[in-house]
């Protein structure tokens, strides 16, 4: 298949930091696929929260296979589209490289205890990770990866981030957030992926937990109706095999949303290349009826599953982990791996040390530092 002219092109990308030469086999968006597939901190994902902690079960998702469910939904928008699909999955695969154990808790609680160090942001993190803090190669730190990947993985940036990264990097990832531009299509395309895969698993996931019920959820239009088609189809479906189905139908239709309005975007701005995308409004985007949908969604599981007294109670000792572990390292760097602890830049080194690990090495280090046990039933 042909890639449209908007499409990104990796035989016209702005290249890598450190220049290296084009690969025989791949081209640099299939490379920089295969050097997140093979770093450290992709595999750590396997570890690290969605919103169940992993010691909760072995069947909730987790960062390492919510990532690979954004990479399939986006290249399964991307082909039709005519983007890049290696480009998508590189994009998708990356993008929580930088979170914290403990999900969205860690990285609240990192964040507090970085206030007076420039904070904690895990979508700057995730960069930090490929950029530098990854050990693999000889010659650099960090993957060196092609700028339309580090583009799609830096999401957001505050303008003092932004305007740090100008200045160490002039035309950088960082300077479309102070020209207030667009990233490439493909990156737009996996943050919609990315909202689309948590609100599908998580309505899987909370009900798998009990904390929520199909029935619940049904009362959410976007979800009910699908269920409702469902068994208007076959009338003695129930328990899990109705709420894959639903499930099931719901994605395909928001899928399906966002391809017809992203084409028919496309067409209407006769967007004549990449670069010229980046200089229009987002043109990936749900209709707007799906839009609002998708939010009242997105509202319903913040209320009934994210705040849910259970979530709550583990979300505090979390919390508790990370504000603690930062403390007895800040005083004592030496309790870090060496690397961390010769670093100058000791609340930055901290940070970066504990955005690494993985909740159950968190909650080890924190019973060694503290000889206090948390999350009871973890390892």
């Amino acid at each position: 298949m042909s890639l449209a002219a908007y499409a990104c092109d990796p035989a016209r990308t702005p290249g890598r930091r450190h220049p290296e030469p084009a690969p025989p086999t791949r081209t640099d968006f299939q490379r920089d696929r295969d050097r997140i597939v093979h770093s450290t901190a992709f595999r750590r994902l396997v570890y690290k929260t969605q919103v169940f902690l992993n010691h909760e079960g072995d069947l909730f998702r987790t960062r390492l296979t919510h990532s690979l469910e954004v990479a399939q939904l986006a290249r399964s928008m991307a082909r039709p589209l005519r983007l890049n699909e290696d480009l998508v999955e590189a994009v998708a695969l990356a993008h929580d490289l930088g979170h914290t154990p403990f999900g969205q808790a860690g990285q609240d609680a990192l964040n507090e205890c970085m206030a007076g160090e420039g904070g904690f942001e895990h979508n700057l993190q995730s960069l930090r990770v490929v950029d530098k803090l990854e050990e693999r190669y000889p010659e650099f730190d960090g993957l060196n990866l092609c700028f339309e990947t580090r583009e799609g993985i830096l999401k957001h940036c505050s303008r003092t981030n932004a305007q740090r990264l100008e200045q160490q990097e002039p035309g950088g990832v960082g300077r479309r957030f102070l020209e207030r531009t667009q990233p490439s299509l493909e990156a737009q395309l996996c943050n919609l992926a990315d909202e689309i895969a948590y609100n599908a698993h998580d309505i899987d996931d909370g009900v798998r937990s009990g904390l929520i019920t199909i029935e619940q959820v049904a009362q959410v239009e976007l979800f009910g109706r699908h269920c409702r088609q469902a068994l208007a189809d076959h009338p003695h479906l129930q328990g899990r095999r109705l709420l894959y189905e639903a499930i099931r139908r719901m994605l395909s239709a928001l899928v399906y949303d966002v391809i017809a309005r992203t084409q028919a975007a496309l067409d209407a701005a006769a967007v004549p290349s990449s670069d010229a995308a980046r200089r229009l409004p987002p043109l990936v985007a749900f209709s707007d009826g799906a839009r609002q949908e998708a939010a009242e969604l997105k509202g319903f599981l913040f209320r009934n599953l994210y705040r849910h007294p259970r979530v709550m109670d583990t979300t505090g000792q979390a919390q508790e982990v990370v504000r603690d572990l930062f403390v007895r390292y800040r005083a004592d760097p030496g309790e870090m791996q060496a690397g961390f602890a010769a670093r100058n830049d000791t609340a930055r080194a901290v940070a970066d040390y504990i955005a690494g690990m993985t909740d159950r090495y968190a909650l080890r280090e924190h019973e060694r530092l503290t000889g206090r046990k948390l999350l009871a039933g973890a390892p």
